[in-house]
């Protein structure tokens, strides 16, 4: 095989530095407050996420901030499709003659290149401070594990939070201690536009469903079908649809083996394994002490961004309900959280566990303003207290807004009812 020849690397490092990648429009990102810190210590930081939710920006930012700012490369590059890792150590030396000695580097993509994990090993091993950002959660997981235990810090980062979108468009509202019905009236509008369009960075800017078509292609065949090296591409993207037009609901293996017509629940499995380590799906574990009840029983999905969901699958309705349970994952994932949902007679839409216990179960509706939905709501709520001992339970709804209290058998159980928008701008 022929090699990448230094003059081409040289070319793609100056064309490169020149490249305009924070937008004019660049909404301020919540991770951001976690850059001083981590600037400051010896680990690896390593950004990783759905492709285009925002890392080369945050990574561009990154560099804006630190003394050292030229040894910056972008492994998508089409010319680089003959670098391998013996290139590694000419990028070095090219970086070296163009920019003399720093000690920072910034990879963007680096997964592309097999072995990366070693060269960026012997640069930490030199002390270098080193930036990396990745769109595969199994392959960093895998490789950081095995080269770099203990070097590293991951961030991952999600599309924009409803919380940045306000923090952008209504910058001031935030910080005051009373909302007047006129900031309620703004902050719904932007909360309806953000149901739309999702949080995608470029889709909520431009709204173009091209757009998140295009992103979809990219991660199906650049992400699952090139790196894993799938021949049934007609079968994942039957899954992709499935599962897209159900966020929210109940899957098994089993029958999703029999709907494509695949050999085993393991290539199901598998297949599902590619699409959460892209970052596309999450696959949500019914709660149990049990971890073969855990994996044995049905799985709930949910997708990175409710808006691309809807333009991959199919929706006869609004399906508003489900939507919004959607955001609601995203962001508890986004927040930290480790997520279950639980099942029992009645059925509650997320408990959080915390070390060895469930520390809060919240349910999600559209509203209450049915009978049959308010005892169903409140019912499977009630249980899942009753069930890990808690006393305060959360509703997030459209717009209703209440607490009430609930007796059963001389227990007192609070319920309080909120609205997504509040919640997610922790507003109480």
């Amino acid at each position: 095989m022929t090699a990448i020849s230094n003059t081409t690397l040289k070319q793609i490092i100056a064309d490169q530095q020149h490249e305009k990648t924070i937008p004019e429009d660049y909404h301020i990102r919540t991770v951001e407050s976690k850059f001083e810190d981590l600037a400051k210590n010896n680990e690896i930081i390593v950004l990783t996420g759905i492709r285009r939710c925002g890392k080369s920006v945050l990574l561009q930012l990154f560099r804006t901030r630190t003394q050292d700012k030229d040894y910056y490369f972008n492994f998508e590059d089409e010319r680089l499709a003959l670098f391998n890792k013996d290139d590694f150590q000419r990028l070095y030396e090219i970086f070296l003659e163009a920019f003399g000695e720093q000690k920072t580097f910034y990879f963007d993509e680096i997964q592309n290149i097999e072995g990366w994990e070693m060269f960026v090993r012997r640069l930490y091993n030199a002390g270098n401070k080193i930036y990396i950002t990745g769109s595969n959660a199994t392959l960093f997981s895998e490789e950081l594990g095995t080269r770099l235990t203990g070097r590293f810090i991951k961030l991952t980062i999600y599309p924009f939070s409803f919380k940045e979108s306000v923090e952008y468009e209504l910058p001031a509202v935030l910080t005051k201690k009373l909302l007047s019905t006129q900031d309620i009236g703004k902050i719904r509008s932007l909360f309806n536009i953000y149901c739309t369009f999702g949080g995608i960075p470029e889709y909520s800017r431009n709204r173009q469903v091209e757009y998140l078509h295009s992103l979809y292609e990219s991660i199906i065949y650049r992400d699952i079908v090139s790196r894993y090296k799938l021949t049934n591409v007609d079968a994942l993207k039957k899954l992709i649809y499935f599962l897209s037009s159900n966020c929210s609901k109940e899957i098994t293996f089993g029958s999703l083996r029999k709907l494509l017509g695949l050999g085993s629940t393991t290539t199901v499995s598998d297949y599902c394994g590619y699409l959460e380590s892209s970052y596309l799906c999450h696959f949500v574990n019914r709660y149990s002490h049990s971890v073969k009840t855990q994996q044995q029983s049905p799985k709930k999905v949910y997708f990175i961004d409710h808006a691309l969901a809807k333009i991959v699958g199919f929706h006869f309705s609004e399906d508003t309900g489900r939507m919004l349970e959607n955001i609601v994952y995203i962001e508890l994932k986004r927040r930290g959280n480790n997520i279950y949902y639980h099942k029992g007679t009645k059925e509650c839409d997320f408990v959080i566990q915390k070390g060895t216990k469930i520390i809060e179960a919240i349910q999600v509706t559209q509203n209450l303003s049915g009978s049959d939905t308010r005892k169903r709501e409140f019912d499977g709520l009630i249980e899942a207290l009753e069930q890990y001992s808690l006393k305060h339970g959360l509703i997030l709804t459209e717009t209703d807004e209440g607490d009430e209290t609930i007796e059963i058998d001389k227990k007192k159980y609070h319920l309080h009812i909120r609205p997504l928008w509040k919640w997610l701008l922790s507003l109480h």
